[in-house]
C-alpha cells in the first residue's frame, strides 16, 4: 500500500480545546464524533469514572449551552472558531457529596468549581463561612500549618475570599489572613481529599448550591420570577430572594415536565393538583431548562434504586481506597511524626552541639582568659613579688633609718645632754670665771694697793734714808763715791742692797700680777669662743631635731 493510499484513508479531524477548572487540553476528533465520543475522550484522560455529574458547556450569542451526548459535535450550534472551546465542569449535583463522590478525582474538580463559585460570588455564603472554607482551600492547598515555613504573607497571592465580603468589612489582607491561618492552624493532620471533602460538605448546606437559575414570568409580558433547578427538584423564587423559594416541587412530586415554544409546563404526581405554566425568554432556555430538570431527575431516580453492579464496584473500590489512603495517611502521619520527632530530636541535637560548642567555645575564651589572667597574674605577683622584695629592702632601710634616727635621737639626746651639761659647767665655770675675776680684781686691787703702799712705802724710805743720808753724810752728797774700805761705807751697802732687793721683790710682783692678768685674758678669750662653738653645735642639734621630727 502507498503513502500516498494511507493519507487517504486517513479520517479528517478539527482541534478543540478543553478548559477544567485548573487546565486545559487540546484534543483532536473526527468529523463524525458525537458529543459522547469528545466526552468519553476526555473522561478516558482525566481517569474520570463518575461521568453522569458532567458535561461539556460552550457559550453561544451569550448564553451558556450543554454539548448533546447523541449529536455530532459539528451538527451542533457551536463556536465558529479553531480550536473550539469546551468547558469541561459539573452539570449535575450530588446530594450527599460524602455519599455519591467516589473517586478523588471527581471530588477534587467538584471543590474546584464549587469554590470558584463561591469566589464569583454564584454561591452566597456568609462571611464566617468563608473564613472557614478558606482554611479547608488552604489546608488542601498547603498541607499542615508550619509556623517556620508559613510565615505572615504567604497568602497574599491566593484568592480565599469573595470580594463582597472584602468590601464588607474594613479589614487589612493581614489582618483577614491572620483569621484564615487561625482556623487553617486547627486544622493539622487532614490530608488534602480529607479537606476538599469537608470544604464540599459545608458548601452543599448554602442556599444557592447545585441550583441553576432561569429567569421566567407567570405571563408573557413581565418577568418577575427565577426558576432553580438542583437536585432535589424544582424552585420558584422571587426575582430578589434567591434564598428562600417561594414554591418547590419536589421531583418525586413530578408527573411531568413539557414545553411548547416559550411556555413551559410542570404537572405534579398529583392529578388533581393544579398545572403551572409559565413563560422563558426564549425556546433555548426552555430546552435547557427541560435537559436539566431531565438529567437531574434521572440522577434522583438512580439514588434511590439498587445500585448498579458498576456503581457497586466503583463504590467497593471507593472503599477499599479510602481505607488504603486512610491506611496510608496514618502511615504518614506516623512517618510525618516520627520525621518531625526525628527532626526535633535533630534540633534538639543541633540545638544541644551548638550550645555545647558555644559552651566550649566560651570554656575555650575562658581558658584563654584564664591564662591570660594567670599570665598577668603571674607578671602581677613578679611585680608584687619585686615589690615585696622592694618594700622589704625599703622597709629594712626604714628599720635601718628608724634605729639611725633612734641612735641619733639618742645620740641627740645625749650629745643635748652633754651639750646642757657643757652649758651648766661653762656657766659654773663662767660664774666661776666672774667670781675668780672678782676675786682676782680684788686681789690686784690689794697688790695695787699694797705695791702704792710698798711704793709709797719705799718713797717714804728713800726719802727717809736721803734725809738721815743728807744729815749724817753730808759730803756723800756732793761726793757720792765711797770706798770699800770704810766700814760706814759697808753699811752704807748692805742698806742699799737690801733697798734693791725689796724692789726687785715688787717687780717681780708687778709682772706676775701682770702675767696673771693676761692669762685670764687669754682665758677668757678661749672661753668665750668656746662658748660660741657651743652654741653653734646646740643650734645645729636643734635643726636636727626638727628635722628628724618631720622625717618621722
Amino acid at each position: 500500500m502507498s503513502i500516498r493510499g494511507l493519507k487517504k484513508k486517513q479520517p479528517k479531524t478539527f482541534k478543540v480545546k478543553i478548559i477544567t477548572v485548573d487546565a486545559e487540553m487540546e484534543f483532536s476528533c473526527e468529523m463524525k464524533w458525537k458529543g459522547k465520543d469528545l466526552f468519553d475522550l476526555v473522561c478516558r484522560a482525566l481517569g474520570l469514572r463518575e461521568t453522569w455529574f458532567f458535561g461539556l458547556q460552550y457559550t453561544i450569542k451569550g448564553m451558556c449551552t450543554w454539548l448533546k451526548m447523541d449529536k455530532k459535535v459539528l451538527d451542533q450550534e457551536i463556536p465558529k472558531e479553531d480550536p473550539i472551546s469546551f468547558h469541561f465542569l459539573a452539570k449535575f449535583y450530588p446530594e450527599k457529596v460524602e455519599e455519591e463522590l467516589l473517586q478523588e478525582i471527581t471530588q477534587h474538580l467538584f471543590f474546584l468549581q464549587v469554590k470558584k463559585q463561591i469566589l464569583d460570588e454564584e454561591i452566597y455564603c456568609s462571611p464566617e463561612a468563608t473564613v472557614l472554607l478558606a482554611s479547608y482551600a488552604v489546608q488542601a492547598k498547603y498541607g499542615d500549618y508550619d509556623p517556620s515555613f508559613h510565615e505572615p504573607g504567604f497568602l497574599a497571592h491566593d484568592e480565599l475570599l469573595p470580594k463582597r465580603v472584602l468590601r464588607q468589612y474594613q479589614l487589612t489582607a493581614e489582618m483577614w489572613e491572620e483569621k484564615i491561618t487561625a482556623w487553617y492552624a486547627e486544622h493539622r493532620g487532614i490530608a488534602r481529599d480529607e479537606a476538599e471533602m469537608n470544604y464540599l460538605k459545608i458548601a452543599q448546606d448554602l442556599e444557592m448550591y447545585g441550583v441553576n437559575y432561569f429567569p421566567i414570568a407567570q405571563n408573557k409580558n413581565h418577568t418577575d420570577l427565577l426558576l432553580g433547578v438542583d437536585a432535589k427538584g424544582i424552585h420558584i423564587y422571587s426575582i430578589n430572594n434567591r434564598f428562600s423559594p417561594n414554591k418547590s416541587f419536589e421531583w418525586s412530586a413530578i408527573r411531568n415536565i413539557s414545553y411548547s415554544e416559550k411556555e413551559l409546563t410542570i404537572k405534579p404526581l398529583d392529578k388533581k393538583a393544579e398545572v403551572f405554566k409559565f413563560f422563558s425568554s426564549q425556546l433555548k432556555v426552555n430546552k435547557l431548562i427541560l435537559q436539566l430538570c431531565i438529567g437531574n431527575h434521572d440522577l434522583f431516580m438512580r439514588r434511590r434504586k439498587v445500585d448498579s453492579v458498576e456503581i457497586q464496584q466503583m463504590k467497593a473500590q471507593a472503599k477499599e481506597e479510602k481505607a488504603r489512603k486512610k491506611m496510608e495517611n496514618q502511615r504518614l502521619a506516623r512517618e510525618k511524626q516520627l520525621r518531625e520527632e526525628a527532626e526535633r530530636a535533630k534540633e534538639e541535637l543541633e540545638r544541644r552541639l551548638f550550645q555545647l560548642e558555644d559552651e566550649a567555645r566560651q570554656a575555650n575564651e575562658a581558658l584563654i582568659r584564664s591564662q591570660e589572667a594567670a599570665e598577668l597574674l603571674a607578671e602581677k605577683a613578679q611585680i608584687a613579688e619585686e615589690e615585696a622584695k622592694l618594700l622589704a629592702q625599703n622597709a629594712a632601710e626604714a628599720e635601718q633609718e628608724r634605729q639611725r634616727l633612734e641612735i641619733t635621737a639618742l645620740k641627740t639626746k645625749e650629745e643635748k645632754r652633754l651639750m646642757e651639761q657643757k652649758m651648766r659647767e661653762a656657766e659654773l665655770i663662767a660664774v666661776k670665771l666672774v667670781k675668780e675675776s672678782d676675786r682676782r680684781a680684788k686681789e690686784a686691787e690689794h697688790l695695787r694697793q699694797d705695791l702704792h703702799e710698798a711704793r709709797e712705802a719705799e718713797r717714804k724710805a728713800k726719802q727717809k734714808l736721803l734725809d738721815i743720808t743728807r744729815l749724817n753724810y753730808p759730803h756723800m752728797v756732793k761726793y757720792p763715791q765711797y770706798s770699800p774700805t770704810d766700814s760706814r761705807d759697808a753699811n752704807f751697802d748692805k742698806g742699799s742692797i737690801k733697798l734693791d732687793l725689796k724692789d726687785i721683790d715688787l717687780k717681780r710682783l708687778s709682772f706676775e700680777i701682770e702675767r696673771e692678768r693676761l692669762d685670764y685674758l687669754e682665758k677668757s678669750r678661749k672661753f668665750e669662743d668656746r662658748l660660741k662653738e657651743l652654741k653653734s653645735e646646740i643650734h645645729a642639734l636643734k635643726l636636727e631635731e626638727k628635722q628628724s621630727g618631720l622625717y618621722s
